[in-house]
């Protein structure tokens, strides 16, 4: 039975060696900044194509606004910062934090159902449909920038839940998109913001859950 000699073994694991490049670790820091980066642009893009609402640019800022405007960042921060972290699995991680600030703002179409009941049709107009389907719309394209930066670093790492950083991605990319846009929409009402608004992390939630997971398989 013959063995080894050292100077096989050491061509051996200089062959497997060949051609390796060390590679940057990911950090949660250098993701974050990726994602505001984006954040940024899109707010950027809200402001130069479609202007900033006149009571925002005035410094006077509705109750509703500023409680919905405030749930949908921290949604999408809390999103982000999950599907950052799922890039690096580690044993026994949770992964669930993000589900605080799902629920709080979940209260946000809670709210339009009960206070849209007690109004009745008198809560639905054509101008409303039409400004919601804007919003539900463009909203949703606003998303994008976020939705390519985190498939990216996803791209990056190796997540072994591709499932769930679908899904989280598309929160995330809604929550920021719909956060954008809002400085635009001149609705406070909160039967239009917890409809149509919470209607883009849905939808948006939806398509990353389907689309993401094929381009981030490994």
């Amino acid at each position: 039975m013959s063995r080894d000699t050292p100077n096989s073994t050491g061509a051996l694991i200089a062959q497997l060696v060949d051609g390796l490049e060390p590679v940057r670790p990911l950090r949660l820091s250098s993701g974050m900044g990726f994602a505001l980066a984006g954040l940024g642009v899109t707010l950027a893009t809200v402001a130069l194509m479609f202007g900033v609402r006149p009571d925002v640019l005035a410094g006077r800022f509705d109750p509703v606004f500023l409680l919905a405007t405030g749930l949908f960042l921290v949604l999408g921060l809390a999103s982000a910062v999950t599907v950052i972290v799922m890039s690096q699995p580690r044993v026994g991680s949770d992964h669930g934090g993000w589900l605080w600030a799902a629920a709080m703002t979940g209260l946000l179409p809670v709210a339009a159902a009960i206070i849209g009941l007690g109004k009745g049709t008198s809560a639905i107009s054509a101008t409303a449909v039409e400004h919601g389907l804007d919003c539900l719309v463009i909203g949703s394209g606003l998303a994008f920038m976020t939705f390519a930066v985190l498939v990216w670093w996803l791209r990056r790492g190796a997540p072994t839940s591709t499932e769930r950083a679908g899904l989280l991605t598309g929160v995330a990319a809604g929550s920021f998109g719909i956060f954008a846009f809002s400085f635009h929409c001149i609705y406070s009402d909160i039967v239009h913001i917890g409809l149509w608004h919470s209607a883009v992390v849905v939808v948006c939630a939806a398509i990353g859950r389907v689309a993401v997971p094929p381009m981030i398989r490994w």
